[in-house]
Protein backbone atom coordinates (compact mmCIF):
# COMPACT_ATOMS: atom_id res chain seq x y z
CA UNK A 1 0.00 0.00 0.00
CA UNK A 2 2.58 2.57 0.72
CA UNK A 3 5.84 0.46 0.19
CA UNK A 4 6.33 2.31 -2.69
CA UNK A 5 6.15 5.42 -2.19
CA UNK A 6 8.34 4.77 1.28
CA UNK A 7 11.05 3.66 -1.42
CA UNK A 8 10.60 6.75 -4.11
CA UNK A 9 11.67 8.98 -0.62
CA UNK A 10 14.40 6.53 0.69
CA UNK A 11 16.24 6.50 -3.21
CA UNK A 12 15.80 10.27 -3.89
CA UNK A 13 16.85 11.10 -0.35
CA UNK A 14 20.54 11.35 -0.79
CA UNK A 15 19.90 13.23 -4.60
CA UNK A 16 17.63 16.02 -2.88
CA UNK A 17 20.56 18.78 -2.58
CA UNK A 18 23.31 16.54 -5.12
CA UNK A 19 20.78 16.38 -8.58
CA UNK A 20 21.91 13.95 -11.44
CA UNK A 21 20.94 13.71 -14.49
CA UNK A 22 20.78 9.87 -14.98
CA UNK A 23 18.98 6.73 -14.23
CA UNK A 24 22.74 4.99 -13.79
CA UNK A 25 22.83 5.23 -10.17
CA UNK A 26 22.54 3.02 -7.39
CA UNK A 27 19.20 2.37 -6.41
CA UNK A 28 19.54 0.38 -3.16
CA UNK A 29 22.09 2.72 -1.66
CA UNK A 30 23.48 2.29 1.80
CA UNK A 31 23.65 6.25 2.70
CA UNK A 32 19.74 6.93 1.80
CA UNK A 33 17.49 7.57 4.38
CA UNK A 34 13.78 8.27 5.11
CA UNK A 35 12.69 11.99 5.26
CA UNK A 36 9.45 13.69 6.09
CA UNK A 37 7.78 12.02 2.93
CA UNK A 38 7.82 8.63 4.60
CA UNK A 39 6.56 10.13 8.18
CA UNK A 40 3.69 12.00 6.70
CA UNK A 41 2.71 8.70 4.33
CA UNK A 42 2.61 6.34 7.27
CA UNK A 43 0.66 8.99 9.30
CA UNK A 44 -1.90 9.04 6.72
CA UNK A 45 -1.96 5.37 5.99
CA UNK A 46 -2.14 5.03 9.96
CA UNK A 47 -4.86 7.68 10.11
CA UNK A 48 -7.13 5.76 7.44
CA UNK A 49 -6.74 2.56 9.06
CA UNK A 50 -7.67 3.86 12.50
CA UNK A 51 -10.83 5.28 11.08
CA UNK A 52 -12.13 1.26 10.45
CA UNK A 53 -14.19 2.82 7.11
CA UNK A 54 -15.75 5.54 9.12
CA UNK A 55 -14.39 8.90 7.37
CA UNK A 56 -16.80 11.36 8.89
CA UNK A 57 -13.72 12.49 11.47
CA UNK A 58 -10.72 11.85 9.00
CA UNK A 59 -9.75 14.89 9.15
CA UNK A 60 -9.31 14.89 12.62
CA UNK A 61 -7.92 11.62 13.32
CA UNK A 62 -5.59 12.15 9.89
CA UNK A 63 -4.14 16.08 11.88
CA UNK A 64 -3.63 14.05 14.95
CA UNK A 65 -1.46 11.52 14.09
CA UNK A 66 0.65 13.35 11.40
CA UNK A 67 1.20 15.50 14.30
CA UNK A 68 2.29 12.63 16.38
CA UNK A 69 4.53 11.00 14.34
CA UNK A 70 5.69 14.31 12.78
CA UNK A 71 6.57 15.58 16.44
CA UNK A 72 8.78 11.99 17.04
CA UNK A 73 10.83 12.97 14.25
CA UNK A 74 10.98 16.60 14.67
CA UNK A 75 14.46 16.77 11.75
CA UNK A 76 12.98 14.63 9.20
CA UNK A 77 12.99 17.71 6.83
CA UNK A 78 9.39 19.57 6.92
CA UNK A 79 9.37 22.85 5.36
CA UNK A 80 9.22 25.56 7.93
CA UNK A 81 5.15 25.71 7.32
CA UNK A 82 4.11 22.85 7.76
CA UNK A 83 6.34 22.13 10.67
CA UNK A 84 5.00 25.29 12.80
CA UNK A 85 1.52 23.43 11.74
CA UNK A 86 2.65 20.23 13.33
CA UNK A 87 3.79 21.64 16.37
CA UNK A 88 0.54 23.80 17.18
CA UNK A 89 -2.74 21.68 18.30
CA UNK A 90 -4.89 24.62 16.78
CA UNK A 91 -3.28 25.27 13.71
CA UNK A 92 -5.04 25.91 10.32
CA UNK A 93 -4.53 25.09 7.14
CA UNK A 94 -2.42 27.75 5.98
CA UNK A 95 -3.31 27.85 1.70
CA UNK A 96 -0.05 25.53 0.44
CA UNK A 97 0.18 24.45 -2.66
CA UNK A 98 3.61 22.40 -1.72
CA UNK A 99 4.17 18.96 -3.05
CA UNK A 100 4.01 17.25 0.51
CA UNK A 101 -0.30 17.22 -0.36
CA UNK A 102 0.46 14.63 -3.38
CA UNK A 103 3.88 12.85 -1.74
CA UNK A 104 1.98 11.33 1.66
CA UNK A 105 -1.71 10.61 0.21
CA UNK A 106 -1.06 6.99 -1.74
CA UNK A 107 -2.99 5.07 0.93
CA UNK A 108 -6.55 6.79 0.38
CA UNK A 109 -6.34 5.14 -3.11
CA UNK A 110 -6.51 1.97 -1.44
CA UNK A 111 -9.14 2.74 1.48
CA UNK A 112 -11.87 3.95 -1.65
CA UNK A 113 -14.23 1.87 -3.18
CA UNK A 114 -14.68 4.41 -5.81
CA UNK A 115 -13.01 7.59 -7.91
CA UNK A 116 -15.28 9.87 -6.17
CA UNK A 117 -14.66 8.78 -2.75
CA UNK A 118 -11.20 8.60 -3.28
CA UNK A 119 -10.92 12.43 -4.20
CA UNK A 120 -13.28 12.60 -0.95
CA UNK A 121 -10.75 11.21 1.46
CA UNK A 122 -7.79 13.08 -0.76
CA UNK A 123 -9.20 16.46 0.08
CA UNK A 124 -10.59 15.46 3.66
CA UNK A 125 -6.59 14.54 4.47
CA UNK A 126 -5.03 17.35 2.35
CA UNK A 127 -6.70 20.58 3.55
CA UNK A 128 -6.20 19.78 6.67
CA UNK A 129 -2.73 21.39 6.18
CA UNK A 130 -2.54 22.32 2.25
CA UNK A 131 -5.87 23.81 1.76
CA UNK A 132 -4.75 25.61 -1.83
CA UNK A 133 -6.61 24.49 -4.35
CA UNK A 134 -3.41 23.54 -6.14
CA UNK A 135 -2.53 21.50 -3.34
CA UNK A 136 -5.83 19.69 -3.55
CA UNK A 137 -5.65 19.14 -6.93
CA UNK A 138 -1.66 17.47 -6.85
CA UNK A 139 -3.16 14.91 -3.75
CA UNK A 140 -6.19 14.17 -5.74
CA UNK A 141 -4.24 13.83 -9.34
CA UNK A 142 -2.13 11.48 -7.74
CA UNK A 143 -4.57 9.19 -5.38
CA UNK A 144 -6.46 9.12 -8.52
CA UNK A 145 -3.61 7.51 -10.47
CA UNK A 146 -3.36 5.04 -8.15
CA UNK A 147 -6.72 4.64 -7.96
CA UNK A 148 -6.83 3.69 -11.24
CA UNK A 149 -3.70 1.61 -11.68
CA UNK A 150 -5.11 -0.73 -8.55
CA UNK A 151 -8.24 -1.28 -10.51
CA UNK A 152 -6.65 -2.43 -14.43
CA UNK A 153 -6.41 0.54 -16.16
CA UNK A 154 -3.28 0.76 -18.00
CA UNK A 155 -0.95 3.62 -18.65
CA UNK A 156 -2.55 5.00 -21.69
CA UNK A 157 -5.99 5.47 -19.81
CA UNK A 158 -4.50 6.58 -16.65
CA UNK A 159 -2.25 9.12 -18.73
CA UNK A 160 -5.91 10.27 -20.64
CA UNK A 161 -7.79 10.93 -17.28
CA UNK A 162 -4.63 13.46 -15.72
CA UNK A 163 -4.65 15.17 -18.59
CA UNK A 164 -8.61 15.64 -19.55
CA UNK A 165 -8.65 16.60 -15.71
CA UNK A 166 -6.10 17.96 -14.14
CA UNK A 167 -2.36 18.59 -15.79
CA UNK A 168 -1.70 18.88 -19.44
CA UNK A 169 1.90 16.59 -19.79
CA UNK A 170 2.94 17.43 -22.96
CA UNK A 171 6.31 17.07 -22.26
CA UNK A 172 9.17 13.50 -22.15
CA UNK A 173 11.70 13.54 -19.47
CA UNK A 174 14.72 13.90 -21.90
CA UNK A 175 12.80 16.82 -22.58
CA UNK A 176 12.71 18.40 -19.17
CA UNK A 177 15.66 16.43 -17.54
CA UNK A 178 18.48 19.08 -19.08
CA UNK A 179 16.58 22.41 -17.16
CA UNK A 180 14.24 21.40 -14.47
CA UNK A 181 15.19 22.37 -11.71
CA UNK A 182 14.66 22.35 -7.88
CA UNK A 183 10.51 23.02 -6.87
CA UNK A 184 8.44 22.49 -3.78
CA UNK A 185 5.03 22.97 -5.72
CA UNK A 186 2.17 20.73 -6.64
CA UNK A 187 1.96 22.09 -10.04
CA UNK A 188 5.71 21.64 -10.79
CA UNK A 189 6.24 17.76 -8.77
CA UNK A 190 2.83 16.13 -9.52
CA UNK A 191 2.70 16.30 -13.23
CA UNK A 192 6.97 15.51 -13.63
CA UNK A 193 6.39 12.20 -11.08
CA UNK A 194 3.23 10.61 -13.09
CA UNK A 195 5.44 11.27 -16.44
CA UNK A 196 8.36 9.63 -14.64
CA UNK A 197 5.80 6.65 -14.02
CA UNK A 198 3.63 6.83 -17.67
CA UNK A 199 7.63 6.38 -19.60
CA UNK A 200 8.41 3.54 -16.97
CA UNK A 201 9.05 -0.47 -18.07
CA UNK A 202 8.56 -1.31 -13.99
CA UNK A 203 8.71 -0.48 -10.69
CA UNK A 204 12.78 0.21 -10.04
CA UNK A 205 12.56 2.23 -13.61
CA UNK A 206 9.95 4.02 -12.17
CA UNK A 207 11.63 5.12 -9.49
CA UNK A 208 15.29 5.39 -11.59
CA UNK A 209 12.71 7.74 -14.36
CA UNK A 210 12.35 10.35 -11.29
CA UNK A 211 15.20 10.51 -9.30
CA UNK A 212 17.19 10.99 -12.65
CA UNK A 213 15.40 14.16 -13.46
CA UNK A 214 16.62 16.18 -10.34
CA UNK A 215 14.40 18.55 -8.54
CA UNK A 216 13.04 17.56 -5.34
CA UNK A 217 14.35 14.05 -5.80
CA UNK A 218 12.72 12.23 -2.49
CA UNK A 219 9.15 13.58 -3.05
CA UNK A 220 9.10 13.39 -6.92
CA UNK A 221 10.41 9.47 -6.42
CA UNK A 222 8.11 9.29 -3.98
CA UNK A 223 5.05 10.85 -5.69
CA UNK A 224 6.22 8.36 -8.65
CA UNK A 225 7.01 4.98 -6.38
CA UNK A 226 3.16 5.34 -4.69
CA UNK A 227 1.51 5.24 -8.68
CA UNK A 228 4.15 2.52 -9.75
CA UNK A 229 3.72 0.08 -6.93
CA UNK A 230 -0.18 0.03 -7.29
CA UNK A 231 0.73 -0.65 -11.01
CA UNK A 232 3.50 -3.32 -10.96
CA UNK A 233 3.93 -4.17 -7.73
CA UNK A 234 7.07 -4.10 -5.33
CA UNK A 235 9.52 -6.78 -4.89
CA UNK A 236 10.68 -8.54 -1.71
CA UNK A 237 14.18 -6.52 -2.22
CA UNK A 238 12.11 -3.26 -1.98
CA UNK A 239 10.10 -4.23 0.97
CA UNK A 240 12.98 -5.67 2.64
CA UNK A 241 14.80 -2.33 2.15
CA UNK A 242 12.23 0.00 2.99
CA UNK A 243 11.71 -2.28 6.50
CA UNK A 244 15.49 -2.20 7.35
CA UNK A 245 15.51 1.64 6.78
CA UNK A 246 12.80 2.45 8.83
CA UNK A 247 13.87 3.22 12.72
CA UNK A 248 12.11 0.55 15.08
CA UNK A 249 8.99 2.52 15.77
CA UNK A 250 8.42 3.43 12.10
CA UNK A 251 8.25 -0.16 11.64
CA UNK A 252 5.24 -0.90 13.93
CA UNK A 253 3.12 2.21 12.43
CA UNK A 254 4.44 0.71 8.79
CA UNK A 255 3.25 -2.62 9.52
CA UNK A 256 0.03 -1.40 11.21
CA UNK A 257 -0.42 0.16 7.76
CA UNK A 258 0.65 -2.37 5.45
CA UNK A 259 -1.44 -5.22 7.61
CA UNK A 260 -4.73 -3.23 7.49
CA UNK A 261 -7.70 -4.64 6.08
CA UNK A 262 -8.15 -1.36 3.84
CA UNK A 263 -10.78 -3.44 1.47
Amino acid sequence: MICGAIFGDIAGSIYEGNNIKTKDFELFDEKSFFTDDTVMTIAVGAALRKCAGNYDKLDDIVAATMRFLGRKYPYAGYGLSFMQWLLHDDAKPYNSYGNGAAMRISAAAYYAESINEVKDLSYKITAVSHNHPEGIKGAEATSVAIFLAIHGNDKEEIKKHIVQNYYPIDFSLDEIRPTYRFNETCQDTVPQALEAFFESTDFEDAVRNAVSIGGDSDTLASITGGVAEAYYGVSERVKDFVFDKLHKDLQLFYTYVEEGNHK
